[in-house]
């Protein structure tokens, strides 16, 4: 029995020390994710953002790629900011390119995936280049193929809610509406991130490593199984660079990065968001096209360009 007893203490702390590193580590980059998305929320106008777009669609859907560079929102909160921007006279195509590439093209994603990947930089650059390359893609398609109107509501009763809840709050009902903004984002996101170091923290120590590792070097199942990993661990981009840093010596580089951009893009929890917004033939269809398209450009880049640094 005493042998029983010492293998439970040796699973409970390694259980215990993975799963308070991967939540310290991503912690600090969740809460400058949802400040930042907070303030660009309180301060920046929808109908701004609409006036800044270009009128060619190749434009604006190249301007869409590179929004987040400049406006560094979380997926989860991209979803209802989105809304706004389509009542308001946003394209759905571009919409789609902004609520896909906006969760990862930013500072803060960046500096957080450089930090967990250090020793590996190609991780970094190829994570961003490849999400620019599979966003622009998404957006192309969008617009070739999406000709109706994607939200479960009429604009103009969107657009006129908007404006009535607005007109009639004073200063007092702003400030408290945005700081309860600000504390119910910050308790939402780390509630998913909890539970995706919790499932992580689980998988390495109740799962064996060599038999994950059999799967995780194939050129295809890997790429499957971190697909799925990446739906339903639903970790916001500011962290899941630390979750995927901890599998970097079980699973190749090129599963790592369908992980990276997959998540962020489409997983469990921005799912059930995107359905309570937009009609479920539009969410069906986008979800089978961002992995499709992941899954072909990641396993691509896989060959092609991550070999070269192998």
């Amino acid at each position: 029995m005493s042998w029983l007893s010492s293998e439970v203490s040796n699973n409970l702390l390694t259980f215990k020390t993975m799963f308070i590193s991967i939540f310290l580590e991503a912690l600090p980059f969740l809460l400058l994710g949802v400040i930042v998305s907070s303030l660009l929320q309180w301060f920046v106008s929808e109908r701004l953002i609409s006036k800044m777009l270009p009128r060619h669609p190749l434009l604006g859907i190249l301007f869409a790629c590179f929004f987040g560079v400049i406006f560094p929102i979380c997926e989860c909160g991209m979803v209802p900011v989105i809304r706004r921007l389509i009542a308001k006279g946003m394209p759905v195509y571009i919409a789609t390119v902004f609520i896909l590439s906006g969760p990862i093209l930013n500072p803060i994603v960046f500096f957080a995936t450089y930090t967990a990947f250090r020793t590996r930089p190609e991780v970094v650059y190829s994570r961003m280049g490849l999400a620019l390359v599979v966003a622009l893609v998404i957006g192309l398609l969008v617009y070739r193929f999406i000709q109706y109107q994607p939200l479960r509501f009429s604009l103009d009763t969107l657009y006129e809610e908007d404006l009535r809840d607005r007109s009639h709050e004073s200063w007092t009902d702003k400030l408290t509406s945005r700081l309860m903004h600000l504390s119910n984002e910050w308790f939402e996101m780390t509630k998913y991130l909890t539970v995706g170091a919790l499932i992580t923290a689980l998988i390495h120590t109740f799962v064996s490593t060599s038999q994950l590792a059999a799967y995780g070097q194939g050129p295809v199942p890997s790429h499957l199984l971190m697909a799925g990993f990446a739906y339903l661990l639903s970790i916001c981009s500011t962290s899941d660079a630390f979750v995927a840093s901890s599998f970097v010596n079980t699973f190749s580089v090129g599963s790592l990065l369908t992980f990276l951009v997959l998540g962020p893009m489409l997983d469990l929890k921005e799912t059930l968001m995107l359905f309570s917004v937009f009609k479920t033939k539009f969410v069906l269809t986008l979800g089978a096209i961002i992995l499709v398209v992941v899954l072909a450009f990641s396993i691509g880049w896989d060959h092609i360009v991550l070999r070269s640094f192998s």
